[in-house]
């Protein structure tokens, strides 16, 4: 049945209005999907940019004190102290403090584009030579052997790289969930000396093939070249 009003003028029936919210709210949707999209992608290269730019700056905090620094575990952004020249634990989060980088939040921990910590680990291998002053120029490149693994997935089997010197990652849009599932994402929040790097894939929260981590790491090659270049390395 059409309304008409008491001038004659004829109007949309309910059913014609439902239609019509209902067509728009399909436009509409269309529309919001590609800026979702657009936004995710601006995000992950924000991210994936801090992260180039964390690797430097772990570079050249190498280059100018002979060594790395280790994870920030505290309650502020700055590095906790090595003992006895073991950093521990040596997985935390990334010191944007000590390494004076951005963006941070207001603690002083370097944040992606989600605004979660970004994490770092660096090797303790040889007794700590990479955290300590020197140490690295004391036992000579032949000597180190820095031990930690990226992989392509949980399981492993050939390595990425297995004696990176330095991870540093982002947990992406997700965040540090801790649920079950999810195998590749919960390799990388462990805390121990393996990592996990491959493509996005989206998922739900307990599919294991749910991955949206951002990783990168420094190789033992391009810090030794780099603490050559600024006579830290022999």
């Amino acid at each position: 049945m059409i309304l008409k009003s008491k001038f004659g003028q004829t109007g949309f029936t309910l059913v014609e209005m439902a239609i019509v919210l209902v067509i728009f709210g399909l436009i509409l949707s269309a529309l919001l999907l590609p800026l979702r999209a657009q936004r995710e992608q601006a995000a992950q290269a924000q991210t994936i940019n801090t992260l180039d730019n964390a690797k430097q700056a772990l570079l050249g905090f190498a280059q100018a004190n002979g060594r790395l620094p280790c994870p920030a575990s505290g309650s502020t952004g700055i590095e906790s102290p090595a003992v006895a020249g073991i950093c521990n634990p040596q997985v935390g989060f990334l010191p944007s403090i000590t390494l004076g980088i951005q963006p941070a939040n207001p603690q002083g921990f370097a944040i992606d584009a989600w605004n979660n910590r970004i994490g770092y680990a660096v090797t303790n291998s040889n007794a700590g030579a990479f955290v300590t002053s020197q140490g690295m120029s004391n036992l000579g490149i032949t000597t180190l052997t820095p031990d930690l693994k990226v992989c392509a997935t949980s399981a492993c089997g050939t390595a990425l790289i297995d004696n990176a010197v330095a991870v540093v990652y982002s947990t992406g849009a997700t965040g540090a969930q801790g649920s079950t599932g999810r195998a590749d994402e919960l390799e990388n929040l462990d805390g121990d000396t393996v990592f996990v790097s491959h493509g996005i894939r989206l998922g739900s929260q307990s599919d294991p093939n749910e991955f949206d981590h951002l990783v990168t790491w420094i190789s033992p090659y391009v810090l030794y070249n780099a603490m050559i270049q600024a006579g830290q390395l022999h």
